[in-house]
């Protein structure tokens, strides 16, 4: 696998970032997490001005061999005919991005389906969806830094187009079941507390998911701490190239901001093969998906919001966006308390 050369974010402008953002006309810390916004988006771009350029919104697809077994209160079909939806405009994603006028890309990564080559989707297909699990690996190890290699090479293309600010979408039906084992298996949590109802199942269907998925997990052999191993063996084409463009984007300086369980899931990986990555990351929200606050925990991460979303797709990034740009408008424009002319707060007299 390529090498990703990922710098740890440089200290020398945190007094004065910290400085900035103390000085403005208002009471320390009122503006609450959109300070640590604001802060994390300056240290990461090692800029008093920090700037978001060219947001970009990259929905990677796949198709899961495990999805015929009915872990997913969807058909694996749904996978291909959602992306239809996209290109006609019409699913939640299309709507948030373009309200917020974010670009959008979708990346066929093992889609079982060929699309006609006029649409206007990125075609990066490893193969017609991974295998089953329950029965042998989803992926060779080539297919898997085939699609880390793939993922990687798309994120330098939108930094190559001007982006800074990078989040990341998924579509594969099955996917949180992937999601599920990676959890359980990098963080060393029992499968049955990572195991949730993805897109709708009831408390029978989840009882079933976790069998399946325990079934596939006793037969896994490979080591429980090796994200490629694990990423091979359980993973999704989509959540290997996201986990490849998320090394890209932290290698390349970029703002990550980081969605639901599948595209923290890949995180958790990429994490594993290279813990810098974690440093270049805004946690959007924590998703309904119950062991999304497992994986949160574990990564030692703050969800910007909790609104009960759990759709995917990268809608919790987009919904999440407006504050993080709100974030870094204060930063550059709200005036200091010198620049306004409005007296500081004076600190009590030690007699008191």
């Amino acid at each position: 696998m390529q090498e990703f050369k990922i710098e740890n974010l440089s200290t020398e402008l945190d007094e004065k970032i910290l400085n900035k953002t103390n000085n403005k006309t208002k009471p320390l810390g009122s503006l609450g997490i959109l300070e640590r916004i604001a802060c994390k988006i300056a240290k990461i771009q090692s800029s008093l001005s920090p700037e978001i350029k060219k947001p970009t919104v990259v929905v990677f697809a796949g198709d899961h061999g495990i999805a015929d077994d009915g872990v997913s209160f969807y058909p694996k079909s749904v996978s291909y005919q959602m992306l239809y939806n996209y290109m006609q405009g019409g699913a939640a994603i299309n709507v948030f991005s373009r309200q917020h006028g974010i670009d959008f890309k979708v990346v066929d990564a093992g889609v079982d389906h060929d699309f006609e080559p006029e649409l206007n989707i990125i075609n990066r297909k490893i193969a017609y969806g991974t295998k089953n699990y329950r029965f042998e690996s989803a992926m060779t190890k080539e297919q898997c830094l085939e699609a880390i290699e793939k993922g990687a090479g798309i994120i330098e293309d939108c930094h190559k187009e001007g982006c800074n600010f990078i989040a990341f979408g998924e579509k594969g039906i099955g996917n949180t079941s992937s999601a599920a084992l990676i959890l359980s298996l990098l963080a060393n949590i029992p499968l049955e507390d990572c195991v949730g109802r993805g897109t709708g199942l009831d408390q029978a269907g989840v009882k079933s998911k976790y069998e399946l998925l325990n079934e596939g997990l006793s037969k896994y052999t490979g080591k429980t701490d090796d994200a490629l191993e694990v990423m091979t063996y359980f993973g999704g084409f989509e959540i290997a190239m996201i986990m490849g463009g998320m090394l890209k984007a932290a290698e390349l300086k970029m703002t990550l901001l980081i969605d639901g369980f599948i595209i923290t899931s890949a995180l958790l990986a990429a994490s594993k093969i290279n813990p810098k990555v974690l440093e270049y990351c805004l946690y959007a929200h924590k998703s309904n998906e119950k062991a999304h606050i497992s994986m949160l925990n574990h990564l030692g991460a703050e969800p910007i919001m909790d609104i009960g979303m759990r759709l995917g797709e990268g809608t919790g990034a987009m919904v999440c966006y407006p504050l993080v740009k709100s974030a870094v408008q204060y930063f550059n424009e709200m005036a200091s308390f010198e620049e306004a002319g409005v007296s500081e707060a004076v600190e009590e007299a030690a007699s008191h």
